[in-house]
């Protein structure tokens, strides 16, 4: 296997850890990018651009610019959105998202705060009708659905991770307080003015850098602590009922989209379709801990706080195993393992993985085009976490 790109010495683990994972976990594609108190120590690619069985077999080689599908990974780069909205003084966390969208307080959801929304406590998994792939995609259609939906648990009392209505209910917010898109505002307050190839929303002229996703084969068993639908058995279980939160939640889009569709790739669903590049996401992280390359940086100290502060912990109604969030944030814990205590960040289902984590001031990226039944911690993702930590432990 041919690894191309960068190593800062004493990170040479991330680099052998990238290449087992071709050789042993079944890895076609991916990148992976860290960045050390704003300066870029790893940065790699390898494989091809599009999974096995995608169009032209796969066999365009990955390029430095290549971009995929980064799936739920995209809500940690979607949560600085609130978090800077309130860092500007637009936004109360613990105001009711009614005092900024009226329709929201239809069903019951008059008291349901910005707080609560964004550590998956609003009680709003599900729909109690999904929608069809055109809905999904039309914000109005789509945002009018969830404001009208009634929670199924008392909001504050509970949570369960929101996999898609994360979407429209932080794009609807955000929305209401900004008049703009989100994938616009991520655009021109965040990608734009660090230099990151992330888009949530793909523009038609940047297409062609994306591989195509597709499965891979499962070579070895999943690491400790993998969240996984096939061996849990009450996942498992859950997800076979068509009735239970689990699989009204992953099924909310309604047949399951391509998402190797441009209509699907160019939609502003922040909680699921954002494209980037590993060295965008591991930048977009680094420039939450600090300048990065001595320039930006987008998280005042405080900021930075709320973001790795716990607001919701325990067994999650949705996932159905203990799960950490924070502010639209998930944070280090066993069904999702990052750097540390203090790691903040999200996994996207089957593969890639963005986080900071303040206390080594290492920030992480790895997309990947091989989609694997991984939920929350991917093997190979946890390989290459663990080989950064072995660097960071060495002295690196």
């Amino acid at each position: 296997m041919d690894v191309r790109g960068t190593v800062t010495a004493g990170y040479e683990p991330v680099r052998d850890a990238f290449l087992r994972n071709f050789e042993h976990r079944g890895e076609r594609g991916a990148a992976v990018a860290v960045y050390r108190d704003g300066v870029k120590v790893v940065d790699l690619w390898a494989g091809t651009k599009d999974a096995p069985g995608a169009e032209g077999d796969g066999a365009v080689p990955w390029a430095v610019d290549t971009a995929q599908v980064v799936r739920s990974a995209t809500k940690g780069v979607a949560a600085a959105v609130p978090l800077l909205l309130h860092q500007r003084g637009q936004l109360d966390l613990d105001g009711p998202v009614g005092t900024y969208w009226p329709e929201f307080k239809a069903a019951g959801k008059e008291r349901v705060t910005v707080r609560q929304l964004l550590a998956h406590q609003a009680g709003l998994p599900v729909l109690d009708r999904p929608l069809t792939l055109a809905e999904a995609l039309d914000p109005a259609t789509a945002q009018a659905a969830i404001a009208a939906q009634a929670p199924v648990w008392e909001p504050g009392t509970a949570h369960g991770y929101h996999a898609h209505t994360f979407s429209w209910l932080l794009s609807g917010l955000v929305h209401r307080v900004t008049g703009r898109t989100i994938g616009r505002w991520i655009a021109e307050e965040i990608a734009r003015p660090l230099g990151l190839d992330l888009w949530v929303g793909l523009p038609a002229d940047e297409a062609y850098r994306v591989g195509r996703l597709g499965p891979v084969d499962e070579l070895e068993p999943p690491d400790s602590g993998a969240l996984k639908l096939r061996p849990k058995r009450s996942v498992t279980e859950a997800y076979r009922n068509p009735d239970s939160l689990t699989r009204r939640a992953f099924g909310v889009i309604d047949p399951k989209p391509d998402e190797n569709d441009p209509a699907y790739r160019a939609a502003e669903l922040p909680g699921s379709a954002g494209v980037s590049t590993a060295r965008a996401l591991a930048r977009f992280y680094a420039s939450t801990l600090g300048p990065v390359d001595g320039g930006r940086r987008l998280f005042a100290p405080a900021t930075l706080t709320l973001a790795r502060t716990e607001e919701s912990a325990g067994p999650d109604r949705v996932l159905m195993v203990g799960t950490r969030f924070g502010l639209g944030h998930m944070l280090h814990g066993p069904a999702s393992p990052l750097l540390g205590p203090t790691s903040f960040g999200h996994p996207g289902r089957g593969g890639s993985l963005g986080f900071a984590d303040p206390e080594s001031s290492i920030a992480f990226g790895y997309v990947t085009n091989g989609m694997r039944k991984t939920v929350t911690a991917d093997p190979r993702a946890q390989a290459l976490v663990r080989a950064v930590k072995a660097s960071v432990a060495e002295g690196a």
